[in-house]
């Protein structure tokens, strides 16, 4: 039916006014479980075709599902979900869009108002609940609010620092009819959301550069436009400058690119670590610089402005109060990623002699890193990775898991240019697989893998009846060794030989991908996996390769057996 309403206010109902107000705004995607606290939502949405409505399986699903929308758009997709149940598990999804800077809008049914302080069935202060979570929680108390609610939520997922915003509507409030006011629409990726930037604090960094011996650039956090990603690119070229990427975020820049130069994540290569530093400048764009990228907070001193006690700080950021927070700088610059790399790719080029031989050393050591690995018996998963990047193309889509395992993919894929990787910085399992799902829907052209371990493909691998429902040929990679291997691994070196809680009983993951309706095929030698890759990219719908691993590889840089000699199995 589409849009029928009049200019200026109309009588409708508090379901038709958010969904009005949404595509107003630009939303063109629902991921949800549905509830009977929004069914008003779920009605409007049937006269609504602009907005994609995607039936999850779990809410867990579902808000991941979103969030990656966001991290691989740059715009918000909302997630709707009911009161109680629904939105404490999709909590999770909130958490990851939070530590990950990335905009998302979760909409959640709440009791009707009349019983809101009663503790009724499946009642949560959910404002509070939500309030440590996300950028933003409130519960709308008046239906005439809701234009305007949805319209700030909207804007704040997308100003500053991005995130998720968390609107808890009363049922009640949903349901009634009144006459209500629509709210001029302010877009995601609107320019004034990115304030340009100063010009007088750029020109400190020009001379900051300038004055540099052994400078190393980190590019992390969320916002970066494909325009921006250009523009950094752009910056570094002309100044020969060395880039480093925080945690999960090494597809800002490209990885085939000379200046690239690692990713400062878990178990990341040592002498990148060391070379940060020992560097005499770093510039920080976008990162918060949290616990994963700077070392645990080892990475600058945390009582040094820099100089002789180490690198200088350049922090570029959009949240203002985030440069100083953790580490003292030289140069504070309020900033989105957008903004800055703009101006920074008019800054006039310095003298980059005089680093030369810093940053092809650190390149050197790059190249040397990802050439040496753990090698496993049946299954050697560098080779896997080597064939696996070999064979996507430029524009793929890869989706991570948390895991140890997720050191294969993150450290011998390449990324940067098109190539896009989307991964949980806040280290939630189960994301994966539902990323990958939106990353297809989002877009169908693309190739999309999704890299998973056995523990996270059993949190919401159940998602694959998604992309079976929605004809998304998704490439699922299981890698299974039979534990939750990160904390086996934690184990092993805290309370050595005392494993417990960590070894998995897995069903025939290939059997019950074939069950769903996917294709499915386990791969436990190195030959076997391009044949089945392979089958996999050419078929019409999902697929899951199971990948055999050897417990004994537990992560890329050591074997279980080296944490502790009594732990071979």
């Amino acid at each position: 039916m589409g849009d029928t309403r009049r200019a200026g206010q109309t009588k409708r109902s508090g379901g038709q006014a958010v969904v009005d107000a949404l595509r107003d705004h630009g939303i063109d995607t629902a991921f949800c479980v549905p509830g009977e606290s929004f069914l008003p939502i779920l009605d409007a949405l049937y006269d609504a075709p602009e907005i994609a409505v995607i039936a999850c399986r779990h809410e867990h699903g579902a808000a991941m599902m979103t969030e990656a929308y966001g991290k691989l758009t740059g715009r918000p997709a909302v997630c709707l979900v009911t009161r109680g149940p629904g939105a404490c598990n999709a909590a999770i999804g909130v958490h990851t869009a939070f530590q990950d800077s990335t905009p998302m809008l979760l909409l959640i049914g709440q009791v009707r108002r009349a019983f809101i302080g009663r503790e009724a069935f499946q009642e949560v202060d959910l404002a509070r609940m939500f309030a440590p979570l996300a950028k933003r929680a409130a519960q709308v108390g008046d239906a005439a609010a809701l234009p305007a609610a949805v319209a700030d939520a909207v804007r704040d997922a997308s100003a500053g620092r991005p995130g998720p915003v968390v609107l808890a509507l009363p049922e009640d409030l949903l349901a009634a009819t009144t006459t209500l006011a629509d709210i001029p629409p302010h877009r995601a990726g609107d320019a004034k959301l990115d304030a340009e930037t100063d010009e007088g604090l750029m020109e400190r960094l020009h001379h900051l550069l300038g004055d540099a011996r052994r400078p190393l650039m980190i590019l992390g956090g969320g916002g970066w436009t494909d325009q921006a990603r250009a523009d950094i690119h752009a910056f570094a070229v002309a100044n020969g400058l060395p880039v480093a990427c925080a945690f999960r975020r090494h597809d800002i820049f490209p990885n085939r690119d000379p200046l690239f130069v690692g990713e400062l994540g878990i178990g990341p290569n040592p002498a990148l670590v060391a070379r940060a530093r020992a560097a005499d400048l770093l510039i920080a764009v976008g990162t918060r610089l949290g616990e994963i990228t700077s070392q645990g907070y080892t990475l600058l001193p945390a009582a040094s402005g820099g100089g002789a006690d180490g690198p200088d700080l350049v922090h570029v950021h959009p949240d203002a109060s985030e440069p100083r927070r953790v580490f003292p700088v030289v140069l504070a610059v309020p900033a989105g990623p957008a903004a800055f790399a703009a101006a920074a790719s008019r800054l006039a080029p310095v003298n980059a002699g005089r680093w030369r031989d810093w940053a092809t050393a650190a390149r050197a050591d790059y190249l040397a890193d990802r050439a040496a690995a753990v090698g496993g018996d049946g299954l050697d998963l560098r080779q896997v990775m080597t064939v696996l990047d070999a064979a996507l193309p430029d524009d793929a889509v890869v989706t991570v898991d948390a895991g140890n395992f997720s050191g294969w993919p993150q450290r011998f894929l390449s990324f940067g240019g098109a190539r896009r990787l989307l991964g949980p910085c806040n280290g939630a399992m189960g994301y994966a697989v539902p990323a990958a799902i939106a990353a297809k829907h989002v877009a169908p052209e693309r190739t999309v893998v999704a890299c998973v371990g056995d523990g996270g493909f059993g949190m919401t691998g159940q998602e694959l009846a998604t992309a079976m429902a929605r004809d998304l040929a998704v490439v699922v990679l299981i890698f299974d060794n039979g534990m939750y291997g990160t904390i086996r691994a934690h184990q092993e070196r805290a309370f050595p030989g005392r494993a417990i809680a960590t070894a998995l009983t897995n069903p025939d993951f290939a059997a019950l991908a074939r069950a769903y309706g996917a294709q499915g095929e386990t791969v436990a030698r190195t030959e076997a996996f391009a044949p089945a890759l392979s089958r996999a990219l050419a078929g019409a719908g999902p697929a899951v390769i199971v990948l055999k691993v050897d417990p004994e590889m537990i992560t890329t840089r050591a074997r279980l057996s080296d944490l502790h000699p009594s732990a071979a199995r």
